[in-house]
């Protein structure tokens, strides 16, 4: 049940990757929209502490999904694989916590589409990039 801190690091920057492409360039507009943020209120933020905190996260979620893809055989982890039990821990932790959340913060359904999609895509990439690696 051994899968390499490099494969977990990396599982991590490929799902901060998959964050940086939805949430500037296919929904970022949109998300902004649902939360009520401004562009000023975005500008005034620390952005560089948001990114890095976000990414440590990441891996630590990469770290949690490792066990899952560490306990299947060497010769069982391929990238294919590895994005199913990556998707699996997106739709049935990531997504259900944040639906959860939602519920009683009263959110969007459109708002949760896009951050549920998100987590469910981005720890598919993690565990396909961790299971490709081992």
């Amino acid at each position: 049940m051994e899968v390499s801190i490099l494969s977990i690091v990396l599982g991590g920057l490929a799902f901060w990757v998959v964050g940086a492409i939805w949430y500037s360039f296919l929904f970022g507009k949109i998300w902004q929209r649902e939360v009520g943020f401004s562009d000023e209120d975005l500008k005034g933020s620390n952005m560089p502490l948001i990114f890095g905190l976000s990414f440590v996260l990441m891996v630590l979620m990469s770290y949690a999904l490792s066990f899952m893809i560490g306990a299947h055989p060497v010769e069982e982890r391929t990238f294919v694989h590895g994005m199913f039990h990556g998707a699996l821990a997106g739709a049935l932790f990531g997504a259900t916590t944040i639906g959860i959340n939602y519920l009683y913060q009263r959110k969007s359904i459109k708002l949760y589409l896009i951050d549920a999609l998100y987590i469910i895509v981005g720890l598919a990439l993690s565990g396909g990039v961790m299971a490709a690696m081992n």
